[in-house]
This record gives C-alpha cells, structure tokens and sequence, in this order.
C-alpha cells in the first residue's frame, strides 16, 4: 500500500474539513444538486471522451496502481535473477520449481525458463505483457486527467445554474440562499476532486508508469540472459546499469 497517497488525501481533505469547523456548521458545505453537477458531469464526459470497457477498466487498474507500491526495487530484482542464475548453473533450469519469487512478473519469467521455452518466444511474450500493462497504466493517467479537467468546468457550470436560480429568485429571499449555496459549493466540490484525488493520481500514475518500465524491462533482460545460460556474475553486471549510479557504485565496490 502507498501509504503516501493515503496520507495525502486525508490529509487534504482533513485541512478542508478543519477549516470548515472552524469557521461555521459543516452541513452549511454540504448540498446534493453541487455534488451531483460535479461528480455526474465528470463522470459522464470522462465516458463520453473514452468507451465504457475502457473507463471501468482503466479505473481499476489505475487505481490499484496508484494507491499500490512496486513489490520490490530494481536492486532487490537484480539478487532473485542472480540468485535464478545461480540455480539455473548448479541444477538446471527445472532447479528453478522450487524457487519462490515474489515479483509476479518474475515468476512468470521463471516459470518459462523451467518449461524450457526458446528464448526469442520469453523475449517477445513478456516484451508484449509489460506494453500492453503499461498502456493500461497509461489510459488509467489519461482518464485521471480528463476527470481533473472535468470537475473544475462542472464547477463553473454549477456556479453559473446557481447564479440563474438567483437572480430567477431575487423577489423571494428565501431562495436565495439554497441557489448561492450551489453556485459557490460547485466550485469547491469541483476544486476539492480535481487537486485532491484527480490530478495527483493523474502524476502518480505517469511516474508508475516509468518506475514499471525499467523493473519490467530489467526482469525481461535478466530472464533472457538465464536461458541464455550466461554466468549469474555477467548477468549481475549487465543488470547494474538498470541502478541509480550512486547505487552501481555502492554495489560494485561491495562486490569488490
């Protein structure tokens, strides 16, 4: 779990919330026709910009991924393929059974190696798993997005219908208030889920995005190098590019 993207959104919404006690009665901010022109609207011209499959789907797995953390770092990837070659050399591929990889990706990798696939046949077919993952991450961003777009327009939508109900009702103070209530709370609701949740999921999942690329591609390079019966201390060496150089420098003077 991502414990920073819980933290945030609480966070957020927690500051917001404080400073509504503070200042007066919170059911004062709370008005159903507002919630329902954001929340609806957005969600409506996010399905009408994207096909149905593609928003519930996208959805998931963007969520998911964002409030999720990668399983294990780029160095903890670099040991289990180290440790995958090292078994591969003393027992053979079907030595790799036994082995408990954490990384699903991994794993499948793994289990190729074991049933002996040819290694173009690995290459292409994990190559074909990370894009295809990394474009439903990608899809997951561009919805993010247009629903951060979304919420802040259907604010000043019901900000405008607010207004109208207003000026409609000028001869009748006791409308006057429910109608300045939607045209100012739009706006709010509107604000709050575009900056709070949209958008910094949108940037989170972007960045998921290039963190995924290089663990993926480091695991195919690695799986790849295995069924190519290369030594685990090449193939370690190969993998150390894949590393910040701070932590290249740490680990070849380690390994020195």
């Amino acid at each position: 779990m991502d414990i920073a993207t819980i933290i945030g959104i609480i966070g957020a919404f927690a500051v917001t919330a404080w400073a509504i006690w503070m200042g007066g009665a919170f059911s004062a901010f709370v008005d159903v026709p507002s919630i329902g022109i954001v929340v609806g609207g957005s969600i409506f011209v996010v399905m009408l910009r994207f096909q149905l499959n593609t928003v519930i789907g996208a959805l998931a797995t963007g969520g998911k991924a964002a409030f999720q953390t990668s399983k294990a770092s780029p160095r903890d990837l670099i040991e289990n393929i180290t440790e995958m070659a090292e078994v591969v050399r003393k027992q053979g591929p079907l030595g790799l059974e036994s082995l408990e990889i954490a990384d699903p990706f991994l794993s499948k990798g793994k289990q190729m190696i074991a049933d002996g696939y040819d290694p173009s046949f690995i290459q292409e077919s994990m190559e074909r798993e990370r894009d295809l993952y990394l474009t439903r991450l990608a899809e997951g961003a561009r919805i993010f997005k247009a629903m951060g777009d979304s919420a802040p327009a259907f604010g000043m939508i019901g900000t405008l219908v607010g207004l109208v109900q207003m000026l409609q009702a000028m001869d009748d103070p006791s409308k006057i208030g429910p109608a300045m209530a939607v045209a100012l709370l739009t706006t709010l609701y509107g604000a709050l889920i575009a900056n709070v949740i949209c958008l910094p999921v949108h940037e989170k999942l972007n960045a998921k995005v290039d963190v995924e690329e290089i663990n993926q591609t480091l695991i195919i390079d690695g799986v790849v190098q295995i069924r190519n019966s290369k030594s685990p201390n090449l193939i370690r060496e190969m993998l150390l590019a894949y590393l910040p150089e701070k932590q290249r420098q740490a680990e070849e003077a380690e390994a020195a």
